[in-house]
């Protein structure tokens, strides 16, 4: 039986073109088209799609409100079409974080061609998205963060109508749940690290959020992250991210230093790597068309186990793919440790269940687990 997708979208025309690129293919098949969100949340309660496209901006409601009424009342993967403008990435995210699982660039040029690249994208992207439904945990609203005071800049502030959280649980440093698992769990990290790097994909930026809201603003390790994210994107992720946490999150750029408690997000089309030099800096790199992924966790986890050898704990999160599973090699080739988030807890088990198989992993932790065991290991 093919796939049942729902299409939402206000424009006539990206709504018959994803039509017929979505029915090209034999195991996807469009059953409803609705034009603004509150069409999308009668017909996802009528149609029961397996999955679900979304626009975020449509008359009527918008697909971020659409969203959370829709998550509210039977989950159901839903894939949004974004722009790539740093406001279309803050809007994006939005929408993440009320419960979509993943996001595709709107390109018009590309619909209206019939771009082959886009329409494997979109097949590939649904398919996998489509077979996640059992994963998608239930919808509670979420509490809302306290903020770090704003930092002055130059760019508008994000909006936080729609608060990120993790359940309550990982928010505590050690709860009485944790120090009853760590009571029973001998695993010990065999060397004290000097840089944490953690890599995600699809489901990541929820994952991340809860791993970093876990940390204190003590943390003593400085942090690299690799999530994949076009341009314009992970500003905005960053930004977000550091309104959430504790520690300090931003973008990384060229030549910025190592620091405690410092989490260094890695710039979306470009490749992020390490240097020992000033005690401890990053290379941001630019678009190399040899390299499937931009960031690549592969390049960064490499560049680590060059740089520090043993001293180096990566972390892989939820993801498409087997981005890391390389780079994970070399850093156990160097003596360094590795976890890895479980099956039941990913959006998509690829990357974790990539280095798992390959026995990389050190430790397979759930996400609710990954933030308050980095602080028993490490503080």
């Amino acid at each position: 039986m093919p796939v049942r997708v729902l299409v939402v979208d206000d424009s006539n025309f990206f709504q018959h073109r994803l039509k017929d690129i979505i029915n090209e293919h034999p195991d996807l098949k469009v059953i409803g088209i609705a034009s603004n969100g509150r069409e999308a949340i009668e017909k996802a309660a009528e149609l029961k799609p397996d999955i679900i496209t979304m626009d975020f901006e449509m008359p009527v409601m918008d697909g971020v409100t659409a969203i959370k009424h829709i998550m509210a009342n039977r989950k159901v993967p839903i894939l949004m079409f974004s722009s790539l403008t740093y406001e279309g990435a803050k809007i994006t995210l939005d929408a993440l974080a009320a419960g979509a699982l993943d996001f595709i660039p709107k390109d018009f040029a590309e619909v209206s061609r019939s771009s082959e690249v886009l329409k494997k994208k979109l097949h590939e992207r649904l398919i996998t998205l489509a077979g996640v439904s059992a994963r998608l945990s239930p919808i509670s609203p979420a509490p809302v963060i306290e903020t770090k005071p704003a930092i002055t800049t130059t760019t508008s502030p994000l909006r936080t109508s729609v608060p990120v959280a993790p359940p309550a649980s990982t928010k505590a440093a050690v709860s009485a749940d944790d120090n009853k698992s760590a009571a029973s769990d001998n695993y010990r990290l065999k060397n004290k690290p000097k840089i944490l790097v953690i890599g995600a994909s699809t489901g990541g930026p929820v994952a991340l959020a809860e791993v970093l809201v876990a940390l204190p603003a003590n943390f003593p390790l400085p942090i690299v992250l690799v999530q994949h994210m076009p341009e314009n994107f992970t500003k905005a992720f960053a930004e977000r991210l550091n309104k959430q946490c504790k520690i300090q999150v931003r973008e990384a750029v060229d030549g910025d230093q190592l620091q405690p408690g410092l989490a260094l997000l890695a710039p979306g089309g470009k490749q992020l790597m390490l240097d020992k030099r000033n005690g401890g800096s990053v290379r941001v790199l630019p678009d190399d068309d040899r390299v499937t992924y931009k960031p690549s966790l592969d390049i960064t986890f490499g560049s680590a186990a060059n740089t520090y050898a043993d001293k180096v704990l990566g972390v892989v999160l939820t993801g498409m793919g087997s981005d890391g599973c390389k780079g994970a090699g070399l850093l156990k080739q160097c003596g360094s440790s590795l976890w890895s988030q479980d099956e039941a807890s990913c959006v998509i088990y690829g990357m974790p269940m990539a280095v798992a198989r390959a026995g990389l992993s050190d430790k397979v932790l759930s996400l609710k687990e990954i933030g308050p065991r980095l602080v028993r290991e490490v503080m």
